[in-house]
């Protein structure tokens, strides 16, 4: 993806979007950073899970609420999978080292990026993940783009 390019895909099953998650991990590249907002139970958790299998990655993942990030080291490329949505303030990222992470070797995915945006750099990935309850219950809406 270039930048100020944007996609658009809509899933009508978890399936569809650990699929999607899958299809954009197998694609990612060493340094990129991918920021996933949506409201709580969109499926940032299924999509994050799909992405990791992207990347080869076997172990369980879950959302690293309480850790901030949670690090496998063991697929094609490492991934750094962040969880803000508890950040108070900048000092927190600082102290784990937010830096090493987001221009190290590996992927980083920030679920709730928009609360750290202001620690982002340029060319992040951004995905946005929406319900629309009146087009199904497991209805969702993915946009994605390079900003």
């Amino acid at each position: 993806m270039e930048k100020g390019q944007v996609m658009i895909f809509e899933t009508n099953h978890s399936k569809e979007t650990f699929e999607l998650g899958k299809q954009l991990g197998k694609k990612a590249k060493k340094g990129q950073i991918y920021c996933l907002n949506g409201s709580l139970g969109v499926g940032k958790t299924v999509f994050t899970q799909g992405f990791a299998a992207g990347l080869e990655i076997k172990e369980a993942i879950n959302s690293p609420t309480f850790t901030i990030v949670q690090e496998y080291e063991e697929g094609r490329l490492p991934f750094y999978h962040f969880d803000v949505y508890r950040i108070g303030d900048r000092e927190e990222m600082d102290e784990i080292g937010y830096e090493d992470y987001f221009f190290g070797e590996g992927i980083c995915l920030i679920e709730w990026a928009d609360l750290i945006q202001e620690l982002l750099p340029e060319n992040c990935i951004f995905i946005q993940i929406e319900k629309d309850l009146e087009k199904g219950f497991d209805y969702r809406k993915i946009q994605i783009e390079v900003k």
